[in-house]
């Protein structure tokens, strides 16, 4: 029976490294993704023949695809897991008043590609990661996106990125309980601060470590939703050494709730009547 087989962006560092040799350790096979060629590689090597290194630019289309395709090979026609791990803080600050302009006085856009990492690359990630998964030997699988506490909580200092992570909650809870007919479960993970590359080093030198979330309660995290696929659409916070499933807000009244439970019937019929 062949083992299963993951693909984990950003692994070439923080969560996605600590996941990958969990995984490894588990007898999983890891298709690691990361931008980072030379570190990806050395990591690889040290590793062994259990990963697979792929030098990928999540927020390329045609890299992602690239990487799904080569993983789905060299995994032997199977994938099982997607750990959408690959996030980057804000590269430009909506809050700030430095503008630049182009010939004709006009201001510049904002750069955007906070947006493109972390949010964009994740649906295109699970837009490949269903293709493969349902054509695998077990055919379904699973996937897990790194949220962020800023997910649910907003970041005064990063609102971009802010903005992202509340999108990838979104995102794991309308989209949970549809793939789950498919056997696709997809979850969020919600980190309070694990110590990883999105840091510096001088800032974590400095960071109080009583706030201080560790990687084991990362890895509490993937073990809990890889071993029971019943959850599914769930917002899973890790703070410290605890998870916390984190529902939606309630209602305020009935017509909110049959908006959000019973419409769907509705919209499907519109969907199908509605031009192109």
């Amino acid at each position: 029976m062949s083992v299963p087989v993951a693909v984990v962006t950003g692994a070439s560092s923080g969560m996605g490294l600590a996941v990958t040799k969990h995984l490894v350790a588990k007898g999983w096979r890891v298709a690691m993704a990361d931008l980072d060629k030379e570190t990806g590689r050395r990591l690889a090597t040290e590793i062994g023949d259990q990963v697979l290194f792929c030098h990928t630019d999540v927020s390329s289309y045609s890299q992602q695809a690239n990487l799904f395709k080569e993983a789905f090979s060299w995994g032997g026609k199977r994938l099982d897991l997607f750990a959408a791990n690959a996030g980057i803080a804000d590269t430009q600050f909506l809050q700030q008043n430095e503008y630049s302009y182009d010939e004709n006085g006009l201001p510049l856009p904002l750069n955007l590609k906070a947006l493109d990492v972390n949010l964009d690359a994740v649906i295109q990630g699970i837009w490949l990661f269903k293709h493969y998964a349902l054509q695998s030997k077990i055919i379904g699988g699973k996937v897990v996106i790194t949220s962020s506490c800023a997910g649910l909580y907003p970041m005064e200092t990063n609102p971009i990125y802010t903005a992202s992570k509340h999108a990838l909650v979104g995102l794991a809870r309308a989209l949970g309980p549809v793939l789950h007919r498919q056997n696709i479960q997809v979850n969020a993970i919600c980190p309070a601060f694990v110590p990883t590359a999105l840091c510096p080093k001088d800032m974590l030198d400095r960071f109080p470590k009583e706030h201080i979330t560790p990687m084991s309660t990362v890895i509490k995290a993937y073990d809990t939703l890889l071993g029971d696929n019943t959850i599914y659409g769930q917002i899973v916070e890790l703070s410290l050494d605890q998870l916390y499933f984190r529902t939606k807000p309630d209602y305020p009244n009935e017509s909110q709730r049959w908006l959000g439970e019973e419409s769907a019937s509705f919209w499907e019929e519109a969907y199908r009547a509605a031009p192109l």
